[in-house]
């Protein structure tokens, strides 16, 4: 070592130690610190059980309390008379933090007055999909002997709501079980489709876990389950692709994870958002979308179920249906809420083959479509189509009578009916507006016609 660098290196050190530790040179007692993060773990070293309970409160959104025993929960701001949001993540491919879990915190906390915890358990969900699977249990265990400490503490049953997501909707299901459905309610976002699908009712997430179980469906023909888990199963734009997902595997990671990761965007949006997310039951998406379902009659009795924190997801009648499938449409953005509007057009006269009409509604240089069809020998063709912004703010229609292309001969087919549209829930026929005047619709030439909705 150079002559002299020793002597500095040391001055240094004691520099530093002098700073940390102040003059006096008495190194202070180890304390747990005031914020605790989630943990990273190594896939080679993940499949170990090493869970945290952490406590986040509105005045420090961004502040974990770590909370173990009974008397970590009393010597917080943990308010037993509030509500418990309990926040399940799923597996954790590379062990790390999931990237939603703050901005999801956050909202909570601004959405709801609610005690708010997370569970990470971010070392026995990492690597190998399998090994965190066999872990579903064991953690399950651990959430519902935490859970006991509230409920001595005087928390009531009911007012414990789990939030799952992927996977940590089964760990909540299982949770739920052993409270013998009596926890207030579950929320599984896109709950975990492999090794799940088959299962006992038992080891998944089903309507029994709580007086009220929802799940969001955004993947399931690949990472989500496929079938009905909860009350109420929202199956959004279908439960498959999802708008402004990738499509092609060159996207690597997005591609694998956009649709799944869609239901958990979706409900922060619906937290921090006023605009609603409704959706309707109906026996298929392609009978949503083909106009066959216009309110919620059937089976409740016209409350339709809204995605976010309203109680019961606004479904007003008692018992609850079970697996019941809900459909609804979203943009590709946040705040991704689409106002549902049946459209219908009226042939003058019917025709020896089907007649397919595509309808676009603009306003603000914002545009949606639908292709409705009506069947040969038919009169009427109905659709569902899904806008951003309120009926009364459409500006235009734009009709357009689709053929087939030919190259060789340019089709002059016209055809002459009548346009009318209605906002969903269709309960009342006085809100259905129509274009006064018969349209007239020559083939493959757009028709624009002023639109007038009256604002409710």
């Amino acid at each position: 070592m150079p002559p002299g660098l020793w002597q500095r290196c040391f001055w240094w050190w004691g520099l530093l130690f002098w700073l940390s530790f102040g003059s006096s040179g008495n190194v202070p007692p180890t304390t747990q610190p005031k914020c605790t993060d989630f943990q990273n773990a190594s896939f080679l070293r993940g499949t170990n059980l090493r869970v945290q309970f952490l406590f986040f409160t509105p005045s420090d959104p961004s502040c974990g309390q770590l909370v173990e025993e009974s008397s970590d929960i009393q010597n917080s701001e943990f308010n037993v008379s509030l509500g418990t949001k309990l926040i399940i993540h799923g597996f954790r491919a590379l062990g790390t933090k999931p990237s939603w879990i703050d901005k999801f915190i956050r909202a909570l906390l601004r959405a709801t007055d609610a005690n708010v915890i997370a569970v990470d358990w971010v070392y026995g969900s990492t690597g190998n999909y399998l090994f965190a699977v066999e872990n579903v249990v064991k953690l399950s265990l651990e959430i519902s002997r935490f859970l006991s400490k509230l409920l001595e503490l005087g928390v009531s049953e009911s007012s414990i709501h789990i939030i799952g997501v992927s996977l940590g909707a089964h760990v909540g299901g299982m949770v739920g079980h052993f409270y013998k459905g009596q926890l207030g309610r579950i929320t599984g976002l896109d709950p975990a489709g492999p090794e799940y699908t088959r299962a006992s009712l038992e080891e998944r997430l089903d309507a029994g876990d709580a007086l009220f179980v929802e799940a969001i469906h955004t993947d399931t023909d690949y990472l989500g389950i496929r079938i009905p888990v909860g009350h109420v199963d929202y199956f959004v734009n279908g439960g498959q692709d999802q708008p402004g997902c990738p499509t092609f595997f060159h996207a690597g990671y997005s591609y694998l994870i956009c649709d799944h990761m869609r239901a958990v965007h979706l409900y922060i949006s619906a937290l921090e958002n006023t605009c609603p997310l409704m959706a309707f039951p109906c026996a298929s998406y392609k009978a949503f979308l083909a106009g066959d379902c216009l309110d919620c009659f059937n089976p409740f009795l016209l409350s339709c179920p809204r995605i976010g924190l309203v109680e019961q997801g606004g479904v007003k009648i008692e018992p609850l249906p079970k697996e019941v499938r809900v459909y609804l449409l979203t943009t590709a953005r946040a705040p991704y809420c689409v106002h549902h509007s049946l459209v219908e057009f009226y042939l003058k006269e019917k025709r020896k083959k089907d007649t397919s009409i595509e309808v676009t509604f603009l306003s603000n240089n914002i545009t949606s479509s639908v292709t409705i069809t009506i069947p040969k020998q038919q009169l009427e063709g109905r659709g569902v189509i899904g806008h951003p912004n309120p009926p009364c703010q459409i500006n235009l229609v734009k009709l357009k009578f689709q053929v087939p292309s030919r190259v060789w001969k340019k089709d002059r087919t016209t055809i002459i009916g009548t346009f009318c549209t209605a906002p969903l829930p269709v309960n009342d026929s006085k809100k259905t507006v129509c274009i006064p005047e018969p349209v007239s619709l020559q083939a493959s030439m757009p028709v624009f016609q002023d639109l007038k909705i009256a604002c409710a």
